[in-house]
């Protein structure tokens, strides 16, 4: 369990992140690439990485990225630094420029809970060099990986971030971070790897929404940094998002499809289970059926088998009906 302890000033000081950011979002999407279920939501990404992807690319990232950001209770903080609130060049400026001090005390860090090979050595001493080809690599790995699919993820991020603002106070976003987060006020309760204690001490807390990260939230290792605890995006928003504004572009393809067709496309988003299209619809599971099956074999959906769930996804027809190429 995580304990976010708030002082005075902590609440008004509070606030979700505006936009994406690169660096987490590159650690998470590293897990999701290397475990055995990313999860239906993110099986179209998965898939269309695999295949596009640079493979060379994406297979360099992977390695580096599991040997500096390992499962587990510690990876250093300088990976993720405070200036990727303002996207991947300050974040990758900021790593190129973390102290050699600091660098050096993070890899001893790591060192004590997981294997540090040779090659990571002119990184703990903080040579220009190794900084630098640490940060174009992933700079490549953020062009195969995040930057293709970055419209996705920033939508799902503004809508998760609109969603939670709506609730017009501070108080009223943390008591809504349920179930990932417990508010008893002045403690926030985090479910975490292990037992911390995080005092706020007056500087208020960065709450990060992010595309990629799943189940349990993160938060810097270090509690000297600036208070920061990343998130996993309520996915389901934004595909209530994407059927709301749907509904309002589907008039013409509401006369070819019928309009119960029309919204089961639209709500398909980057890919659904039967059961969830239902949920977006207020539908039965059966009747929902029935519809995709239509689409299938129409041409605008095609549906695969997923363990117990089949996924649904628009083909190229299917989006350009949409007119969401």
């Amino acid at each position: 369990m995580l304990r976010i302890h708030f002082s005075a000033g902590d609440l008004e000081r509070t606030q979700i992140a505006e936009r994406v950011d690169p660096l987490w979002e590159m650690v998470f999407s590293r897990l999701r690439l290397t475990e055995g279920d990313s999860g239906v939501l993110l099986e179209p990404w998965l898939r269309d990485v695999r295949r596009n992807g640079d493979r060379q690319v994406i297979r360099s990232g992977v390695r580096l990225l599991a040997v500096l950001s390992p499962l587990g209770p510690y990876f250093p903080d300088f990976l993720t630094p405070p200036e990727g609130a303002d996207g991947l060049t300050p974040a990758l400026e900021a790593i190129r420029g973390t102290p050699r001090a600091r660098l050096r005390e993070e890899f001893r860090l790591l060192a004590g809970v997981s294997p540090t090979p040779s090659w990571t050595r002119p990184l703990a001493e903080g040579c220009d060099g190794a900084l630098a080809e640490l940060t174009e690599a992933l700079a490549r790995y953020h062009a195969a990986v995040i930057e293709p699919y970055s419209a996705l993820i920033d939508e799902a991020v503004e809508t998760d971030r609109l969603h939670r603002n709506g609730t017009g106070s501070v108080e009223g976003l943390l008591h809504g971070m349920w179930p990932l987060m417990n508010w008893r006020p002045p403690v926030l309760e985090v479910q975490y790897a292990h037992n911390r204690e995080l005092h706020l001490n007056g500087r208020g807390l960065r709450l990060v929404p992010s595309y990629f990260c799943r189940r349990t939230p993160v938060a810097f290792a270090d509690p000297g940094l600036p208070p920061t605890l990343v998130y996993p995006v309520h996915h389901d928003w934004t595909w209530h998002r994407q059927l709301a504004s749907g509904r309002r572009e589907l008039g013409a393809l509401s006369a070819l499809l019928g309009s119960t067709r029309s919204a089961v496309l639209a709500a398909v988003g980057a890919g659904a289970t039967t059961t969830e299209l239902a949920e977006r619809l207020g539908a039965s599971p059966s009747a929902v059926s029935r519809h995709t099956t239509v689409l299938r074999e129409a041409g605008l959906l095609t549906t695969e088998r997923q363990g117990l769930s089949v996924l649904h996804q628009r083909t190229v027809l299917g989006s350009a009906l949409l007119g969401r190429n």
